[in-house]
């Protein structure tokens, strides 16, 4: 087998990622760049095959090509605040990146670039990386995301506990005028913050687009001694109907789960299960069988 030539590499180089200019100073050439010995991150960006590639090793070598003034936002905000906004895995998924008006930067493979106004109390640091900060990561989702994908991830936000909802109301009212704006009050108006994951958003979107009348989120069922028995994803108090999207809780949790099921059952509560392919691609079918319940 063959084995990579190891290289003399300073220890300046082993630090982190380097651009191409700073690897030849070194003594480096372009042809040991793309020999085994190191790894491409990013568009002229390096980083020794010693160090391990995490994704904050990528946003830090990106942060290099950012021009003064431009930070991480939209989804990739939220991922450095540590909150999963992402509905499905995707490999190569540009980050977001928003950019003061008058700066020049454009989109690329690995960048999605945005320009607005960003304000000093828009932006923190977390980890070496200018980031927005949770109120506007909230707002910026809100007014550009899809309307599902944008109400999924604000709840996603809003349940974090990172911001309020009525400091993400506030923030949007004072934002009168801007692109997105009549959706950034759609979305904060539909947000539960109790909604404990993606897909209970969507499913509880799926429904209100349909028809449905707006429905609490994870209300707990208690029965006639009024012990609580179980917590339900999506709740309709006048049909005593619970509607519940099945992912991998429920998968890893059959036993539990079928146990609960059963007890709501015995208190006359009406229960419907759904899982990601019927909210996808059946989704005037659960609207029609819920609203058939009510």
């Amino acid at each position: 087998m063959d084995v990579p030539r190891q290289q003399c590499v300073p220890e300046l180089l082993k630090r982190g990622p380097i651009t191409i200019a700073a690897a030849v100073a070194a003594g480096l050439t372009p042809d040991q760049l793309r020999g085994p010995n190191w790894r491409r991150i990013s568009r002229g960006l390096y980083v020794w095959a010693g160090i391990d590639a995490s994704p904050q090793a990528h946003l830090l070598a990106l942060r290099q090509r950012l021009p003064r003034g431009s930070v991480f936002s939209h989804r990739t905000a939220a991922r450095i605040l540590g909150v999963d906004v992402a509905l499905r895995t995707a490999p190569a998924v540009p980050h977001d990146v928003t950019a003061p008006r008058d700066i020049r930067l454009s989109t690329s493979a690995d960048l999605r670039v945005r320009h607005a106004q960003l304000r000093p109390g828009d932006v923190k640091v977390i980890g070496g990386l200018p980031t927005t900060t949770p109120v506007r990561t909230g707002f910026d989702l809100a007014r550009h995301l899809p309307l599902v994908e944008a109400v999924a991830a604000v709840d996603a936000l809003l349940h974090s506990g990172l911001v309020g909802r009525a400091q993400l109301h506030e923030y949007v009212r004072r934002r009168r005028g801007w692109q997105g704006i009549a959706q950034a009050r759609q979305v904060v108006e539909l947000a539960e913050p109790a909604t404990q994951s993606l897909m209970e958003s969507v499913l509880r979107i799926v429904l209100l687009e349909r028809g449905c009348p707006r429905p609490s989120v994870q209300r707990w069922i208690c029965d006639r001694r009024g012990n609580k028995i179980g917590r339900v994803d999506i709740w309709y108090e006048q049909a005593r109907l619970a509607v519940e999207y099945d992912g991998d809780w429920h998968r890893y949790n059959l036993v539990e789960d079928n146990r609960r099921q059963n007890l709501l059952l015995d208190q006359g509560i009406r229960l419907l299960r759904f899982t990601a392919t019927d909210v996808f691609q059946r989704p005037d079918a659960v609207a029609a069988q819920v609203r058939g319940h009510l």
